[in-house]
């Protein structure tokens, strides 16, 4: 499976691609960020940003998409940024018909570390054991992104699995108004 995960942000947006099987090792295929300029209108940004997302869509072609679920900070001009940037993110893997995941941070920081409020050092510290890098990727936008990637692969893998159950469950169920008989009983 492979997955982009993206960290979205207006001023740098973290973008990962990681390939990989539950059970198996993990590969990171590439990392960066798109960054915009603050001098330059939010329109001008947003499409900036599309623009980046759609090429690693072309580029990479992935199986699915992670996105970093939005939460309220105490600064709500980042959080507009960050929502703004989440949604186009979004609307580009739509497009292309992709499964869209989106993940807490706590969830990603527990998924990768162990911890839900992990620091970024240690997402950092255990993204790079994770996929045998050198190094921590820089700046922490592109570490992010790819936990985020790391998660999906790990969970995403799984509640794909518990929704194909659940949906081939509910093909053998008879419908509501369907009665079952069963041997030797009478009503």
């Amino acid at each position: 499976m492979r997955v982009l995960g993206i960290d979205p942000g207006l001023t740098r947006c973290g973008m990962g691609v990681v390939d990989g099987d539950v059970g198996r090792p993990l590969t990171l295929v590439d990392v960066n960020v798109i960054r915009t300029s603050a001098h330059l209108p939010v329109a001008e940004r947003l499409v900036t940003i599309e623009q980046g997302v759609d090429a690693w869509l072309d580029e990479h072609r992935p199986d699915a998409v992670a996105v970093e679920r939005v939460f309220a900070r105490s600064d709500v001009s980042t959080v507009m940024g960050t929502a703004q940037a989440s949604g186009i993110a979004l609307v580009c893997a739509a497009r292309r018909g992709l499964p869209v995941a989106l993940h807490t941070p706590s969830e990603v920081k527990a998924a990768v570390s162990g911890n839900g409020r992990a620091t970024k050092a240690q997402v950092g510290a255990m993204v790079t054991r994770i996929l045998r890098l050198d190094a921590p990727p820089k700046p922490a936008d592109a570490a992010d992104a790819l936990a985020l990637a790391v998660t999906h692969v790990w969970r995403g893998g799984a509640q794909s699995r518990l929704e194909a159950a659940v949906a081939a469950a509910r093909t053998r169920t008879p419908s509501a108004g369907t009665r079952r008989t069963y041997p030797g009983r009478t009503r």
